[in-house]
């Protein structure tokens, strides 16, 4: 899925990669000069008027590099207050925290109505949407390249971003500060949707889970409880309601398991329960090794199972 800041889908994007060009535009010039000059010295050896050499070492090193850079300083200036400025009221928002190592993701739709999920971002296409962000570790930094720019989130003090996407598309999110061990495995999915969409999923999201009901699933349920995975993890419409790892609240739509590391399918998540030490090394779930594989499956379509 796209990851680059020159393939923008936000308004914030879109500024920064037209920042990119204009800045490139001036290195280029100025480089082409002074690499001009030096071709210029090398091929042309004997005496030169010193007038001349005075005005080209004034003119070329000096004076047009900082005209250059002042047009660029003009360019960039009035791009900060927009970037900056916060959503407007009443606008979407979304509170995200950096864990070691995956995304608790908390959505915020009035007053009296918050619903938390992990590790996907999902976000109406044309609207603006503001992000609190904060850490529950160490250090982390909140980056969707292609829907604008980063911002670090540090334990025990918020920090905000405004976002507003322009095209409809799934992205990758990154943690753009290392925090650890498996930080270059510290993903996530972003989801842009038609508005009509996007409402139909929010609300979908607030309802309890509805799991499957067929044999293994029912069985994987059962299993799930007897191993404790619900002393860590919320299910909502559940008796699993803990909350040091992500909810698992409509898990079987979540395109990817393990934060953006691996697609979320069958084989993925039985290997993710036995071999989690080996999937992603010093994350604090446990690798039930010494499980049964059949028990491992029945887990893994019990939490398919979960939309």
């Amino acid at each position: 899925m796209p990851q680059s800041t020159l393939q923008p889908a936000g308004e914030a994007a879109e500024a920064i990669a037209l920042l990119f060009y204009w800045m490139s535009a001036g290195a280029v010039v100025i480089w082409i000069i002074v690499v001009g000059l030096a071709v210029y010295a090398i091929y042309q050896p004997g005496q030169h008027h010193p007038q001349t050499i005075k005005r080209w070492v004034i003119g070329g090193g000096a004076v047009f590099p900082t005209i250059v850079l002042t047009g660029l300083l003009c360019v960039s200036l009035p791009m900060m207050p927009e970037l900056q400025r916060p959503a407007p009221q009443g606008s979407l928002q979304v509170h995200v925290s950096g864990v070691r190592w995956w995304w608790r993701i908390t959505y915020h739709i009035d007053d009296e109505t918050v619903v938390e999920t992990a590790n996907e971002i999902r976000l109406p296409v044309g609207r603006p949407v503001e992000f609190k962000l904060d850490s529950e570790d160490v250090i982390h930094s909140f980056w969707i390249p292609a829907l604008g720019g980063k911002v670090d989130m540090m334990p025990g003090r918020q920090t905000r971003l405004k976002l507003h996407p322009t095209r409809v598309g799934t992205f990758r999110g990154v943690c753009a500060e290392f925090c650890g061990a498996a930080h270059a495995q510290m993903n996530f999915d972003v989801v842009v949707m038609p508005a009509d969409e996007f409402d139909s999923w929010l609300k979908q999201l607030t309802r309890p889970t509805a799991s499957s009901q067929e044999p293994a699933a029912v069985a994987g349920e059962k299993h799930f409880f007897a191993v404790g995975c619900h002393a860590c993890h919320a299910i909502r419409g559940t008796d699993a309601k803990g909350s040091m790892g992500p909810d698992l609240t409509h898990f079987g739509s979540r395109p990817s398991i393990a934060a953006g590391l691996l697609p979320n399918n069958h084989a993925n998540l039985v290997r993710w329960i036995t071999e989690t030490d080996r999937v992603k090394p010093g994350v604090d779930m446990p690798a039930f090794h010494a499980m049964d594989r059949q028990q491992a499956a029945e887990i893994a379509t019990f939490l398919e199972g979960l939309k």
